[in-house]
């Protein structure tokens, strides 16, 4: 017997989303419970072709409003506000991904055992229920217009079962049963391509040995179902490990397999999407920091080349078209020494690799994952910020001294621009449990880590670690000096963080190349390059950097500065160096502004201020020498 008990809506709030009509005040927050207790137990793409968007990757996709079934039947003719969506499983995912339905008037419900799970708060309706009973996931069906899940483990069978009879279901059964076998996984993946570290099975202690001669050590152990969040891993240095190895995974009966170490220089992450049309969209690549093999911080995006990018890109999206159904799913890679992506793992859901998309990109990965499985069109996935960290708030201790501890760093947060906190509301805390996560955003990855720095260390706001330089001003002597403060005096009228140093481009080579080749990881955004005479700093360090240089050209003691002039501006084609007139390192530092304001709308208002106050100032002479005369004008001047 299922009771239904109607609870007090949670919220109310008017939504307004233009999807082809507008709707309207809808309310969450209705609970269902099972009383009865029960005991847990789409098309192929070719990957080939890619299209360019600002900051993604994107594979055949429309961000056109368009009219388009939302299942096979014709329920899509009632509006979004008559849907639902079955989520199985309501964690953290599960709760991210109900606050995004919130915004789109769809209704999610969820099928969880736990009353106080994360996502009952916020669902439509919460089915208690385990979403690995074949009874629970059949009657929550029936409720459900598509069916997706927040986790893989669940009852695939079920699940082919009920896709048998017609129901819905993104991404399909047999997707869901290939992933939740990270052995089968690897097999599936190796048959498509995919470039993945060597593996192969192993059933007794014989089959490990010969793996380990086979693969070397350290030796990846791993379990093949059941492991995430740093379970389901053991690693055996040497032949002796071995035994102990397997045992902490739980023995040879559970299921094992090896995988020859990845000697990786970085983890990295791709959230890809894929929709009911076989359309997909990549998100910018991430990398992906693990603490004791859990997702620790992620950084968007990944500091990584655009050659390395575009193979981490391609690598995903070959994964992915691979497998059948809708949804986002994401894809964890490593980055080898030697320019490798291997593929290490997918997800057929919303990750914690994504979490930042809901603050950096114009379409959040779980606003993105409901497109997709009711078949609207995928949402522009790029970054609208120019940085994104995303710092996981793992459980540092147990009980109430654990919440203690995480409320306190969540205090910080909230006074560090840029920050936005997410707090999964789970009733119990555990050590290294993921309890919620703190995103940054701002204009660069070196503004942003000192942020980080600051959150991690409770150091003040004040403090030097938060004002790290947006703009280098370099010169060759500090006979440049006069002329190159001009440029700070501007940054210290526009409150631009920044640094002056000297460096020589024939005295410090070695300097020269470590400045330039750095700046960009400490956070300097725009340099600033004063240089007489011979005048080599701009052009070398350009040639260095991928950041924009402006060249000052510094007036010598012979040539009048047209020497230095003249070698700046006849820098090589592909080598730019954007330069203003001899000695007006008051107009790189202008420039450098503007350039900062076209990604900080604050600069930008700053700006247009200084432009009116320079009109003011101008015509305010003009009227006193109408008004003085010549004569008495230039006396008082």
């Amino acid at each position: 017997m299922i009771q239904l008990h109607e609870c007090v809506p949670l919220t109310r709030q008017p939504v307004s989303l233009y999807l082809g009509a507008r709707f309207s005040r809808f309310s969450l927050g209705r609970r269902v419970h099972i009383t009865r207790t029960f005991v847990p137990t789409g098309e192929k793409l070719s990957a080939s072709r890619f299209t360019r968007a600002p900051s993604a990757l994107v594979c055949e996709a429309s961000f056109g409003s368009q009219e388009i079934s939302l299942r096979r039947d014709d329920f899509q003719s009632h509006g979004l506000p008559e849907m639902v969506v079955g989520v199985l499983g309501g964690g953290q995912l599960g709760r991210m991904m109900c606050q995004a339905a919130s915004q789109m008037a769809i209704k999610v419900i969820v099928l969880d055992p736990l009353e106080g799970c994360p996502a009952s708060a916020v669902a439509h309706e919460h089915v208690i229920g385990s979403f690995t009973d074949n009874d629970a996931i059949e009657e929550f069906a029936k409720r459900c217009d598509v069916l997706t899940v927040e986790i893989e483990h669940v009852d695939a069978d079920t699940l082919e079962k009920l896709e048998k009879r017609g129901v819905d279901c993104e991404p399909k059964a047999s997707t869901i049963r290939i992933i939740q076998d990270k052995y089968l996984q690897k097999v599936h993946f190796a048959r498509h391509g995919i470039p993945l570290p060597e593996f192969t099975q192993i059933d007794d202690l014989e089959s490990a040995k010969r793996a380990g001669e086979l693969f070397g050590y350290p030796l990846m152990i791993k379990s093949k179902r059941l492991a995430y969040d740093g379970r389901g891993n053991s690693v055996a240095k040497s032949p002796e490990e071995l035994s102990s190895a397997v045992s902490a995974l739980g023995g040879y009966d559970r299921g094992l397999y090896v995988e020859k170490y990845a000697a990786f220089i970085k983890e990295l992450a791709v959230i890809v999407a894929r929709g009911r049309d076989s359309s997909i969209l990549c998100y910018p690549v991430v990398e992906t920091i693990h603490k004791e093999n859990i997702c620790h911080i992620v950084k968007a995006p990944a500091d990584v080349s655009w050659k390395v990018r575009s193979l981490a890109t391609d690598v995903a999206c070959k994964a992915i078209s691979s497998l059948e159904g809708a949804g986002v799913f994401a894809v964890e890679l490593f980055l080898t020494g030697d320019g490798q992506i291997l593929l290490n793992e997918v997800a057929p859901r919303p990750h914690n690799s994504g979490h930042h998309t809901i603050e950096s990109c114009f379409t959040s990965q779980f606003e993105q994952h409901l497109r997709a499985v009711v078949g609207l069109p995928l949402g522009d996935p790029s970054m609208k910020t120019p940085a994104a960290i995303m710092y996981n708030l793992l459980g540092e201790d147990e009980g109430e001294d654990g919440f203690q501890l995480a409320h306190k760093l969540i205090g910080r947060a909230l006074r560090i621009p840029g920050a936005s906190v997410h707090w999964y509301d789970k009733p119990e805390m555990r050590k290294q449990r993921k309890m919620g996560h703190v995103t940054l955003v701002g204009p660069s990855m070196g503004i942003l880590e000192a942020r980080l720095n600051t959150l991690l260390s409770d150091e003040s706001l004040d403090s030097h670690s938060t004002a790290r330089p947006r703009v280098g001003i370099i010169m060759g002597s500090d006979s440049d000096l006069p002329v190159m403060k001009e440029a700070a005096k501007v940054l210290n009228m526009f409150e631009v963080p920044y640094e002056i140093r000297i460096v020589s481009a024939h005295r410090t080579p070695e300097l020269m190349f470590r400045y330039a080749k750095l700046a960009r990881e400490r956070g300097v955004q725009i340099i600033i390059a004063g240089a007489g005479g011979a005048a080599h700093l701009p052009g070398m360090v350009a040639s260095l950097t991928p950041l924009p240089v402006i060249g000052v050209p510094v007036r010598a003691s012979v040539m009048d500065g047209l020497d230095s002039l003249l070698s700046i501006v006849q820098m090589p084609r592909g080598v730019p160096v954007a330069t203003v007139a001899v000695n007006n390192a008051t107009n790189a530092g202008l420039l450098s502004v503007r350039m900062l304001g076209v990604a900080d709308v604050d600069l930008q208002s700053r700006m247009s201020q200084y432009q009116e106050d320079t009109r003011d100032e101008v015509l305010a002479k003009a009227e006193k020498l109408e008004k003085v005369g010549w004569e008495s004008y230039s006396s008082a001047s």
